[in-house]
């Protein structure tokens, strides 16, 4: 397998939440899609869902993509407070490590301070201020 990609649902604010994790990672997003750039007579779009984001990628170094989307109205609320699924980010360093736990975590509720673990690993667990559950760490043994 080469890359694994985690696909986000959100409520209406995917768009302010991938510029903030924008604004975190850097880069650029490879893809935005809207609700009404897929209208046609035979998928009507509401007004109200017509700038929301069917489909939003940001690329996370070499070869992975943090994705999302916001639910539209019709198929119901998501609660991201419920979802028990964490995005794992394995940094190349300490550094980068704490830069992005930091950035990430910003708003948020930490879980675990970013430290060593005993397991040989610099790490912190946090919910992002958009409810999203990460993993932060460094894995000094690591060759790859």
């Amino acid at each position: 397998m080469r890359t694994i990609n985690p696909w986000i649902n959100f409520n209406g604010n995917a768009e302010e939440a991938f510029t903030f994790y924008k604004s975190v990672f850097g880069g650029e997003f490879a893809k935005i899609v809207r609700f009404k750039d897929l209208a046609s007579d035979e998928f009507q779009v509401p007004e109200k869902e017509a700038n929301k984001i069917m489909t939003i990628a940001l690329p996370l170094g070499k070869h992975n993509m943090l994705l999302g989307n916001d639910v539209p109205e019709f198929m119901g609320q998501v609660s991201e407070t419920e979802n028990r699924s964490k995005i794992v980010v394995s940094a190349e360093s300490r550094e980068e490590a704490d830069k992005i736990f930091n950035g990430l975590s910003a708003g948020g509720d930490v879980e675990g301070p970013v430290g060593d673990s005993p397991w040989g690993t610099y790490a912190g667990m946090f919910r992002d201020k958009y409810g999203i559950e990460w993993i932060v760490e460094f894995d000094p043994n690591y060759e790859g």
